[in-house]
């Protein structure tokens, strides 16, 4: 398991730390993302979704459940889920755990709802460390299984 922890002070450092994470992952990857109402995971997704070059604009598919976001670039396409309203479940009924092995999947609100997927995952928790709702972020990104052992995380300290 490997892990880095990184202060991010603004929506832009978010977004460029969700574009710096793009270059790490492949095809079949699992992002977690954790973390209260306004904590910036959708502005991280929005990073992943610019670092691979997809189309259209990456929003928050809370209603929507899911969207798939094609590469205008010839890369894998991103997966985005909101699992903020539906259950372990109802997720498992919509087979996105199939679709997400031919893309990057990151799943909001995930945690103990989607780590079946795969054991092979980043999780990715963002906590508000201030009672300042616009302060700074503290991210944690813990790789878990053989995918993830030797990974180039500390890099990711190192974007800001």
């Amino acid at each position: 398991m490997s892990e880095v922890r990184v202060q991010v002070g603004s929506a832009d450092a978010m977004q460029h730390l969700g574009e710096q994470l793009a270059l790490l992952l492949d095809v079949g990857d699992l992002v977690v993302l954790d973390g209260p109402l306004g904590a910036g995971k959708t502005t991280l997704t929005r990073g992943l979704g610019a670092g691979l070059r997809v189309r259209g604009d990456v929003s928050s598919p809370t209603y929507v459940i899911a969207r798939r976001h094609r590469s205008v670039g010839g890369g894998p396409a991103l997966l985005h889920v909101d699992a903020y309203r539906v259950s372990t479940q109802e997720l498992a009924d919509l087979e996105l755990d199939l679709e997400a092995a031919e893309c990057i999947a990151v799943v909001e609100w995930g945690r103990d709802k989607v780590e079946q997927w795969s054991s092979d995952r980043l999780a990715v928790a963002i906590e508000l460390p201030t009672a300042d709702p616009d302060g700074p972020r503290l991210v944690t990104v813990v790789g878990h299984g053989p995918r993830w052992a030797d990974a180039p995380l500390a890099a990711l300290g190192a974007a800001r």
